[in-house]
């Protein structure tokens, strides 16, 4: 097993369980298991706290004072690094995409994010990378020494996280067939991959992509995996072809759930008193159910359904999912 030494900060309760849903494992005819890192603890968990780790580290050694990052309004993510800047001590700018007077403001992560001490800031119909630098360079001349965390913390030291939680999984010694997670802006898959060529984990890695066609999103997530090979001096090399991005379950795009989350959520809470969120643990949960009762994934089989987090999210979609109590 390669092992990866990058500077990290902790952050996060670690290792994060791994628990079997009996009655839903009966229910689909699979033996089911779930990775709690909706359970790493900073301001409600999720997986960026991982990745952060090492983010805040790196900003530390390089002088930081003040941490910025960009996402959707009700990013997981910027909610995650605006609790990391407040542990350890520095300013957090988020840069959320749109207009404040049409995203619900008192509710969800946007709440958090003000709660937690974030300076946010609307693109307001700009471009999203363009503010960020614009952000940047006003952070520069205040002499706040700003860090940019790119969107979703995936770069190689971010992506290097979940080489590392595979590696986690690894000494669990849980036997699967399959692992099952949301993916998006591609770093928690590029790590997960390269994570088990490092431990010669044999395992079906089965990402199901929340906002992205498979194409080139697959060439984009295995050239961030050997970015992140380099960076921890592993002499792999992952090709696109390796990666499973199934996009089939994308539906109306980003953060619109319907029938597909919505029944993934509601099945997960009533059987397991499980909660996912709408945007990513939500879709990733339906196209496995869906996978299930179509026997793409076979009956008997053993799956790891990875949980990333986000659940701060459901209170933003309380207009639909109220359709679950109808």
């Amino acid at each position: 097993m390669g092992d990866i030494r990058l500077a990290r900060v902790p952050l996060a309760i670690l290792p994060t369980p791994v628990e079997e849903l009996p009655r839903l494992s009966q229910h689909l005819g699979c033996r089911i298991f779930i990775k709690r890192d909706d359970l790493t603890g900073l301001a409600m968990g999720g997986n960026k706290t991982r990745k952060l780790e090492f983010l805040v580290a790196d900003a530390i050694s390089a002088g930081a004072r003040t941490l910025i990052t960009a996402g959707a309004p009700q990013s997981n993510h910027c909610r995650q690094t605006a609790a990391a800047a407040a542990r350890m001590g520095l300013r957090c700018v988020l840069i959320l995409s749109g207009e404040k007077s049409q995203a619900q403001t008192s509710t969800g992560n946007i709440l958090l994010d003000t709660l937690l001490g974030a300076e946010i800031v609307w693109t307001d119909g700009q471009g999203r990378d363009e503010m960020m630098d614009r952000v940047l360079e006003r952070e520069r001349q205040a002499g706040h020494q700003p860090y940019l965390i790119p969107y979703g913390g995936s770069n190689p030291i971010g992506a290097a996280a979940y080489a590392v939680a595979m590696q986690e999984f690894a000494a669990q010694q849980i036997e699967v067939e399959w692992v099952v997670f949301a993916t998006s802006s591609g770093g928690t898959q590029a790590g997960l991959a390269l994570g088990a060529r490092l431990t010669g984990l044999k395992v079906r890695l089965h990402g199901i992509s929340v906002d992205k066609a498979a194409s080139p999103f697959r060439e984009q997530v295995a050239e961030l995996a050997n970015r992140t090979a380099e960076k921890v001096g592993a002499d792999t090399r992952i090709r696109p072809e390796e990666l499973i991005v199934d996009d089939r379950f994308v539906g109306a795009g980003y953060g619109k759930p319907d029938a597909l989350e919505l029944g993934a959520i509601s099945l997960f809470a009533r059987m397991e008193g499980m909660l996912l969120d709408p945007v990513y643990t939500g879709r990733a949960a339906g196209g496995m159910l869906s996978m299930m009762r179509s026997r793409e994934i076979p009956p008997g089989a053993r799956v790891l359904f990875w949980h990333t987090g986000g659940t701060p999210a459901l209170w933003a979609y309380s207009r639909q999912l109220a359709t679950l109590t109808g």
